[in-house]
């Protein structure tokens, strides 16, 4: 070996291969997806990555467990219920998909909006575990007393007046949502159950799913309530339907208005909420605290106010040093979820790493050739698309429009404005403002990527949400008349069957090649089979 070549090796051993030489493809087992060797990213980042997000992060996930209500409920989960050993157990792997590639601050701040994530997730189902009467022999303890469940689209902030004493969980999230993300095959067992008693196929596949766990009798019993909600869509009121057959206990409907710009419907919403309210009060018996709800909207407040300056950075810099995997994911998660001490600990540490990016002009996706928002309801098991498509074509997805779905903060001067204004953010829901909140909230796009100077559009395209369909053509004219470049991610949510994650590979390589005419920025990526992939 010459010289230079000689340089050139311990350069790439001690940085790790430029964008173009990585040849991340060439990483990948055929079928599984799996790593045939680890990423090298150079001496640093891989040893960060070994140290400081795979060893942290199975370190800290038995830290979470051992520091739960009850530590040995998690043997007796994984042992009951699927979704455990399937999802969470290997959930380093879902890490390694959503960071594929990163280098430096980028990896940091990212890595930690997942590490928030299995945090709140492992206390979650440890909650559902230790309160669980299938675990118990049948019996109801103390745990299950002191614990609300909730359809996971109902905001836990609704239950902050009892944070002091109760624990809100949200049903589906766990065996569901976050499961979709980390193995794409966990909920088709669940989707095919319940249309093997009679659902037919074309209504959401989330909302299949969610009855579906039902029906495989996947679901732990953990509360003696349930409050229920039909977003994202009318096609939820079925599943909720079929939840409260199966669950047979108390149950409260707390329905959202699919039109709701009227203040009149907003009246209607804020009388849900403080029915919901009665409904608890009655449940537990325990009153209305008006100071723990005001404690708590404040602390989520912050949240939002830490979101604002996120978004702010994403917006008019090239520092912003976190993917659109990780920021979509983690957005979506705490604005739902609702306050929690670990949003607050993230948020701290990528506020340290984005201040640090801004001041030293660090440009975290320096191969961005296009800033991408991403809009509409995103495909759960490719989450991840983004990263590739970062990878392979240089297309950052800098927003993604369910991270937008909650832009407010709430005021707490007055039980009345505190009150209207969680009537809006509980209309807001993930999937119903911009998703089927009619056609002036579905063109927010408009602002939203102008505010974040975006040139492209990833449209996802939902097949089987006949609220979104008929807008198909709309986005098209308009995309036509703005001389804006989109394309378009046909899925199911978290159904892969319908829509692989290689043929939504191929539809952006073929606009990227046949519309952009241009080339992969590393040409390893554009086809693998990853159809056993998890």
């Amino acid at each position: 070996m010459d010289k230079a070549k000689m340089k050139k090796a311990l350069k790439d051993f001690w940085y790790g291969k430029p964008h173009g030489e990585r040849r991340l493809g060439d990483l990948l087992e055929d079928k599984t997806g799996l790593y045939k060797h680890r990423e090298w990213r150079g001496v640093k980042d891989t040893m960060y990555y070994f140290n400081n997000i795979w060893l942290y992060n199975y370190g800290m996930m038995v830290a979470d467990i051992l520091k739960s209500e009850e530590p040995l409920a998690f043997f007796k989960g994984v042992w009951r219920y699927r979704w455990v050993g399937q999802t969470y157990l290997p959930v380093l792997h879902w890490f390694d998909r959503g960071l594929q590639g990163l280098r430096g601050e980028a990896l940091r701040a990212s890595a930690w909006h997942y590490r928030g994530m299995v945090s709140v997730t492992i206390q979650q189902f440890q909650r559902m575990f230790a309160a669980d009467t299938r675990l118990h022999g049948g019996k109801q303890n103390d745990y299950y007393n002191h614990t609300i469940a909730h359809k996971e689209t109902v905001w836990g902030g609704v239950f902050y007046p009892w944070a002091d004493k109760y624990k809100h969980v949200p049903l589906e999230m766990i065996p569901y949502f976050v499961t979709c993300h980390v193995n794409s095959h966990t909920v088709l067992n669940y989707i095919d159950a319940v249309q093997s008693i009679g659902l037919p196929g074309d209504p959401c596949p989330m909302c299949q799913a969610e009855a579906g766990i039902f029906v495989q009798d996947d679901v732990p019993d953990y509360s003696p309530m349930f409050i229920t909600s039909n977003e994202a869509c009318d096609a939820s009121v079925a599943s909720t339907a079929l939840q409260d057959w199966f669950f047979d206990k108390p149950l409260y409907a707390m329905p959202q208005p699919m039109q709701f710009d009227d203040p009149l419907v907003k009246k209607h919403c804020a009388k849900e909420i403080e029915g919901a309210w009665k409904f608890v009060e009655e449940m537990t018996g325990v009153p209305f605290n008006w100071d723990q709800l005001v404690k708590n909207l404040e602390a989520q407040n912050e949240l939002q106010r830490f979101e604002w300056e996120k978004w702010d950075v994403a917006a008019n810099t090239d520092y912003y040093p976190i993917n659109g995997v990780a920021q979509a994911l983690y957005r979506i998660y705490q604005s739902q979820y609702g306050e929690n001490f670990i949003w607050h600990e993230v948020d701290a540490r990528v506020r340290k790493i984005m201040e640090r990016c801004v001041k030293n002009k660090t440009v975290s996706f320096p191969e961005t050739r296009h800033r991408v928002i991403a809009w509409s309801c995103a495909p759960l098991y490719f989450s991840n698309w983004c990263t590739w498509a970062y990878n392979c074509w240089g297309l950052n997805v800098v927003i993604n429009m369910d991270s937008l779905m909650f832009d407010m903060t709430i005021r707490t001067d007055s039980y009345e404005n505190t009150l209207e204004d969680m009537a809006q953010y509980h209309m807001w829901a993930p999937m119903r403002r911009m998703a089927v909140g009619g056609m002036h909230h579905f063109f927010e796009l408009w602002k939203y990527m102008e505010q974040f100077n975006c040139d492209m559009v990833a449209m996802y395209d939902q097949l089987q949400c006949k609220g979104a369909q008929g807008m198909h053509g709309v986005f098209e004219d308009e995309f036509r008349k703005r001389n804006i470049h989109a394309f378009w991610i046909p899925h199911a949510l978290p159904d892969s069957r319908t829509v692989s994650r290689a043929e939504i590979r191929r539809i952006i390589n073929d606009y990227m090649t046949t519309v952009m005419h241009e080339e992969p920025l590393d040409p390893s990526l554009l086809e693998y089979d990853d159809s056993m992939s998890w």
